[in-house]
């Protein structure tokens, strides 16, 4: 199932696997996530309210709200009561550095453990990095 969110004429399409092992929450944080990063959306873009968005994608309400609560600890958006979800990024580089170290370590080891090499970590990701360019 796809949504599709429109923001000045841009259009940012929010994918759900309802038959993936990753719980549904966690795809909809993801798919905003990389919204921020690829630039569909920005600052100040308001997301669909937690109604709107789990009724479009056929979800409960409790799992947009999770996915939503998620988003606001990890820094993404901010609940506003008259605006609802709005991206607000709140920039710690440190803290996500920090973050990005814990979970590189455990996906360069599995990587490690396939004889992926380091050229071949590097070139994916320049490769990721390109796409957010």
């Amino acid at each position: 199932m796809s949504i599709t969110h429109q923001r000045k004429g841009i259009t940012m399409i929010i994918e759900v696997d309802f038959n993936s092992d990753e719980a549904i929450y966690i795809q909809l944080c993801n798919q905003i996530i990389m919204g921020i990063a690829t630039s569909v959306i920005q600052e100040g873009d308001s997301l669909p309210s937690v109604r709107q968005l789990a009724d479009t994608i056929g979800v409960n309400m409790h799992t947009v709200n999770k996915a939503y609560s998620v988003l606001k600890r990890e820094g993404y958006i901010s609940l506003d009561k008259r605006r609802g979800a709005v991206i607000a990024l709140d920039v710690d580089k440190l803290e996500q550095m920090e973050q990005m170290r814990r979970e590189l370590r455990i996906v360069l080891a599995r990587g490690r453990c396939k004889n992926i090499s380091r050229r071949e970590v590097h070139d994916l990701v320049d490769e990721i990095f390109d796409d957010y360019e």
